[in-house]
Formats: structure tokens, C-alpha cells, sequence
């Protein structure tokens, strides 16, 4: 039986029991968000480190999430969705349990970089599951919104409960918060392990292993679909602001973990409470102008905070910029991820999707690690009011235009 076989047959199985494809994305994120929105707060406020070190640390955990996504679609097609998920929970216990010893950059980047390998193991399985139903769905309810809407809603739900949870155990130690973190992997571990069903244990033959390279090297010959990951990768960099810029922004206002936390479940009630209204309007206008107005709206958050920045944090000020970066950033996330996922699927035409949807967050990831690199220094002079403060969201601002011109050109020729 080939892998696309397998994933077929689980699919179909999964079929009555969706519900278990979605709480898988929502208990995932109550893990994630219970310890990586913290990251540099912590390593900052606790451990002294600079601003340049966690920026390369924040990024390193992305480019080995979605910059491996590629690497992780490819075992996925492989493996089989449930052995690739159930490494990545594995994987991730690893990572946390790394973070949770760590007391210096080089734990600290080894626990970032095993916590992303995870989500790349784990992810593209997801995703590609979802996908196999998208499908389904699709050919029976046209333009309704797609399961991808619903994927971002649990998700979302596990990233309310995550920094609760997080900053409730911060009092503590980031030590408890990372233990808790692992326990929730493993346990999530031992329920996937149960209620997925068993694939085809034998080995993958030659000849689909040399399919499967043939297929890569065909997906990446597809000049359209390479241009549109690529711009697509400015939308992962932009909402990683809330990992790297939002917690900048509140040490130069003197915030403590509980706003972080608090903005955290701000972002994903907005997303809780708007992705579906916002997914049917996104399926009435048309993919490109929805990718259009979720950059445009990205940029305007970033703009925004161009000019607030430089305004000393006294009373409201203290609060108003990075909760308009937080809404501006979801607002417009919510226009591009459940739009642009679907895309995916026309783009494969009829092919298996996990290498697909790996390039797209790959390219995403790369985008993450030079952004961060080159952000680093300039969030360093953003920690006093002034006109230095502007450039790291200005340069941000302008890199959101380019997709939201250039992306409505690639759209696949099915849509």
C-alpha cells in the first residue's frame, strides 16, 4: 500500500472523529503558548541576555519549525501523517525539557531549535490531513469557509489557555512552565498513539522514495508557486512581531508577563470570536483581494507603532501601541493564513500536499531567521522613545507591501 494510500485510508477514518484533527491543533497551541511567548522576556529580565542573542534564539526555533516544514511534509508523505505527529510530540518533550534546564544562550538555542523541530515533524501531518478533508469538503459546499477557518479557531482557543497557563506558572519558574509544557506533549502523545489509526509499518520501496524526490524537484520547478511562498513568507515573519517586537515594546514600557499574557489572550479572542465571520467575507471578495487587506492591514499595525514608539510610555501610551499591534496583526492574519492554505491544494493539482505545504512555511522560516537577524539590532535602539525607535516597524511596514501587491498576481490558474 502506498503512503498516499495510507493517508487516504486515515483520512477516511478520521472522518467521523474530525473533531479530533482540530483539539489536536488546540491542545498543541496550549503547550506552545504556555512557554515560547515568554522566551525573551524571560531570557532578558532573567538570564541578562541581549536583545541580538534572543532575537537569533526566537529565530532559530522558527526556521527549525518552518524552515524544516519541507524536510517534515517529505516524512509525512513518507511516514505517514501518524508517525510523523507522534515524533513531533516526542521531539517537542525534548526541546521543553531543555528549556526548563537551560540557564545560558547555548541551552537555550538547543531547547528553541528541538522545540521547532517538533512543530516540523507535527504540523505538515496536521495540515495535511485537514487538507484531505478540504478537499472533500470543497466539492460539496463550493466557497463556504474552509476547515482551515476552523483549524485557526481551535488553535486560537489553545492560545488563550496557553499564556494563562504560562504566566500563572511564571510566577513560579520558567522551570514549572516548561515541565507543564512537556506534560501536555506527552500526554498528547499517548492520546494520538491510541486513537489514530496503525499504518503500514513496511519500509518505503525505491521507487517511492525516488518518487517522492521527483516530486519535490517538480513542486520547485513550479516558478509560480515558489514566488508565492516566498512572498507569503513576509506574512510568518510579521506575526512573529508578537514574539520578538511585542515583548520589546513592553520591556521599553516596563510591562511585566502578565500583559504579555494578557495581550496573548486579547489576539486569540479576537481570532476566536472574528475567523469565521472574517473567513465567509474572505470567501466572497476572492483570494487576492483578501491577501491584499490582511498585508495591508499588517502594514498599518507596523505603521502605527512607527509613530508611537517614539511617544513616551506615560499613561494610555503604555498600553495603546502594542494592543494595536496585537489587533492589527490578527485582524490581517485572519484574512491571509485560512485563504492562502486552501491555495495550496490547487497549486498540488491532484498531488500529494505535505512537501507543498512544507516549502510554504520553509520559505516562511527562512523569512523569520534573517528578518530576526537583521531586526535584532535595530529593536535594541527601539528601547528609549525617540526616532530611533521607528525604524524596526517602519522597515517592517514597507516589507508588507510587497506582498500585498505582488501575491494576487501568482494565484493558482484554478482559482
Amino acid at each position: 500500500m502506498t503512503t498516499l494510500e495510507t493517508t487516504g485510508r486515515t483520512a477516511t477514518a478520521l472522518r467521523p472523529a474530525s473533531g479530533l484533527l482540530l483539539s489536536s491543533q488546540l491542545v498543541f497551541n496550549i503547550g506552545f503558548y504556555a512557554v515560547v511567548p515568554f522566551l525573551a522576556l524571560v531570557m532578558t529580565r532573567d538570564f541578562g541576555l541581549a536583545v541580538t542573542a534572543v532575537g537569533i534564539v526566537l529565530g532559530a526555533r522558527v526556521f527549525s519549525q518552518q524552515g524544516l516544514f519541507l524536510v517534515g511534509g517529505m516524512i509525512t508523505d513518507r511516514w505517514g501523517a501518524r508517525r510523523a505527529m507522534l515524533a513531533g510530540c516526542l521531539v517537542r518533550v525534548s526541546g521543553y525539557l531543555t528549556l526548563a534546564m537551560a540557564g545560558s544562550f547555548p541551552l537555550f538555542l538547543l531547547g528553541a531549535v528541538l522545540t521547532g523541530m517538533g512543530g516540523a515533524l507535527f504540523s505538515p501531518a496536521l495540515e495535511s490531513l485537514v487538507g484531505t478533508a478540504e478537499e472533500r469538503r470543497r466539492s460539496t459546499s463550493g466557497k463556504a469557509p474552509a476547515l482551515f477557518a476552523l483549524l485557526a479557531i481551535c488553535g486560537e482557543i489553545g492560545a488563550v489557555a496557553g499564556p494563562l497557563l504560562g504566566a500563572l506558572l511564571l510566577g513560579v519558574s520558567f522551570t514549572w512552565a516548561a515541565l507543564a509544557g512537556t506534560v501536555v506533549f506527552t500526554v498528547m502523545a499517548g492520546v494520538l498513539w491510541h486513537s489514530l489509526p496503525a499504518e503500514d509499518p513496511r519500509p518505503a520501496p525505491a521507487t517511492q522514495k525516488r518518487g517522492t524526490a521527483l516530486r519535490t524537484a517538480a513542486m520547485l520547478r513550479d516558478r509560480r508557486f515558489v514566488a508565492f511562498a516566498a512572498l507569503y513568507s513576509v506574512n510568518l515573519l510579521a506575526y512573529n512581531q508578537l514574539y520578538f517586537g511585542l515583548p520589546v515594546e513592553l520591556a521599553r514600557t516596563d510591562a511585566g508577563p502578565e500583559v504579555l499574557a494578557g495581550l496573548f489572550a486579547v489576539a486569540s479572542l479576537l481570532t476566536v470570536a472574528l475567523q469565521w465571520p472574517i473567513s465567509r467575507l474572505t470567501a466572497r471578495i476572492g483570494a487576492g483581494r483578501a491577501l491584499t487587506a490582511g498585508f495591508i492591514l499588517k502594514g498599518l499595525a507596523f505603521g502605527t507603532m512607527a509613530v508611537l514608539a517614539q511617544v513616551p510610555a506615560t499613561g494610555t501610551m503604555q498600553i495603546l501601541p502594542p494592543l494595536l499591534l496585537v489587533v492589527g496583526l490578527c485582524l490581517g492574519h485572519m484574512c491571509i493564513g485560512p485563504v492562502a492554505l486552501p491555495l495550496v491544494l490547487d497549486f498540488a493539482n491532484g498531488r500529494r500536499t505535505g512537501i507543498y505545504y512544507g516549502l510554504l512555511a520553509s520559505m516562511g522560516g527562512c523569512a523569520v531567521l534573517l528578518g530576526n537577524i537583521v531586526l535584532g539590532p535595530l529593536y535594541a535602539g527601539a528601547a528609549q522613545p525617540g526616532p530611533g525607535a521607528a525604524w524596526p516597524w517602519a522597515l517592517l511596514a514597507a516589507l508588507t507591501v510587497i506582498p500585498a501587491v505582488g501575491l494576487p498576481r501568482l494565484l493558482p490558474t484554478k482559482t
